[in-house]
């Protein structure tokens, strides 16, 4: 098996870390595992050099996904798997993620059930952009934000410059796979829950997350999203135009207005699609 990197984003998780480290190193003696501490102010640090782990320490918190970016590019193996250090993934679950991998596919996601959802709202929340996505790209979708999964370093690092910085690293990965033709399977998972207080904040990130269904249709097929909206633009002009002709016997200027819309929305996404198309290029 070429050699395998672990990477795990880390703020203030040393008391999960310390217990799952352990644990980690046990299931593969082998492999190279980093914690990238992003700015933590416990004792993460120390806890990495008790359990003889590489930490990756930054100044000030950067984001989980600078955490992800920081980390793959330090990792020296062929195979890198990014887990959470909250403790709720479990280890043992690395070595199906592999086993998936060594039938071909490029990246393959730890896919949470419902009993493995941080809530309702967040369950329902996650069946929405499975759902999107799923629609989107033409491939089953089972957990487009799960943090659990196990990538071809060559692979992944096409996409760096790719990756925001916040919390949804995991959308933007999967989406680029699936545009770029990287085969991707999905494994199912239990998460258990999370020690010590999630860094999610309801309002901040979830008018966070609302951005994420926009992201996922302009990373994959920005006309996808753009189409529709251009048509819904040009039906309610004509709609505005048919209710003025009836009842003014004239075209206003809003019927204009929505029709202008619906040009420039198509035009918007057509641009969209070669910038799309430009951004997925890869020059050899």
């Amino acid at each position: 098996m070429n050699r395998l990197s672990i990477i795990l984003p880390a703020k203030n998780e040393a008391p999960a870390l310390a217990a799952l480290l352990p644990r980690l190193r046990t299931a593969h003696p082998e492999a190279e595992i980093i914690v990238v501490d992003d700015g933590s102010t416990d004792d993460t640090r120390g806890v990495c050099s008790s359990s003889g782990v590489e930490c990756l320490s930054s100044p000030y918190s950067m984001g989980n996904g600078a955490a992800i970016k920081r980390g793959a590019r330090a990792a020296t193996g062929d195979i890198l798997v990014f887990m959470d250090g909250d403790g709720q993934h479990d280890p043992a679950d690395i070595k199906r993620l592999l086993d998936q991998l060594d039938r071909g596919y490029d990246m393959v996601v730890g896919a949470r059930g419902w009993g493995s959802q941080a809530g309702v709202g967040r369950g329902l929340a996650n069946t929405l952009y499975n759902w999107l996505a799923t629609r989107m790209t033409g491939h089953q979708i089972a957990d487009l934000t799960s943090g659990f999964r196990a990538v071809r370093a060559d692979k992944f690092r096409e996409f760096l410059h790719l990756l925001p910085n916040g919390f949804s690293y995991p959308t933007t990965s999967t989406m680029a796979f699936f545009r770029s033709a990287y085969p991707v399977a999905y494994v199912p998972i239990k998460a258990a829950q999370r020690v010590g207080k999630s860094h999610i904040r309801p309002l901040r990130d979830g008018l966070r997350f609302l951005l994420i269904i926009f992201k996922i249709a302009t990373l994959y097929s920005p006309l996808k999203l753009f189409v529709p909206a251009s048509v819904v633009f040009f039906l309610l002009g004509c709609a505005n135009y048919a209710y003025t002709l009836i009842a003014y016997h004239r075209l206003t200027n809003m019927s204009t207005l929505l029709w202008s819309a619906a040009v420039i929305v198509f035009l918007i996404g057509l641009i969209s699609e070669q910038i799309t198309g430009l951004t997925y290029r890869r020059d050899k």
